[in-house]
């Protein structure tokens, strides 16, 4: 874990405000240091300049859409090691080229976030 703190820094990129908001405090209230983009353009300029230890980046974003934001966070030396979060309305199938490490699945619950948050400590922990 790159964090400052020993807070896992979270970055969500996500376009519908309601749900980054939510995003943001479920997240927060688990301990983690949360970062939120709008756009795909701020998503990667923010991940750039701050690696975060997870990215849930929504896959329907305009501009840059959420596909191209998480290839160019695995092309990138410096988010290559990202823990990638999908959030979609669509289904998983969709979603299989993406290479990401989970899927979090919209509409979401307060315990999908904590299992995801749960999973990145695991991986983390081992890779350690």
């Amino acid at each position: 874990m790159n964090t400052q703190h020993g807070l896992v820094h979270v970055l969500v990129v996500e376009d519908d405000h309601d749900v980054s908001a939510l995003l943001k405090r479920h997240l927060a209230g688990l301990g983690c240091r949360v970062t939120v983009a709008d756009t795909g353009e701020e998503g990667l300029d923010l991940a750039l300049a701050d690696p975060p230890d997870m990215a849930i980046v929504d896959v329907l974003l305009p501009g840059i859409d959420g596909r191209e934001v998480i290839r160019r966070l695995r092309a990138d030396e410096r988010t290559q090691h990202c823990h990638l979060v999908v959030s979609s309305v669509l289904d998983a199938e969709d979603l299989v080229e993406l290479a990401t490490d989970e899927l979090l699945a919209k509409p979401f619950r307060q315990g999908a976030v904590a299992r995801l948050l749960a999973s990145y400590r695991n991986s983390a922990s081992q890779e350690e």
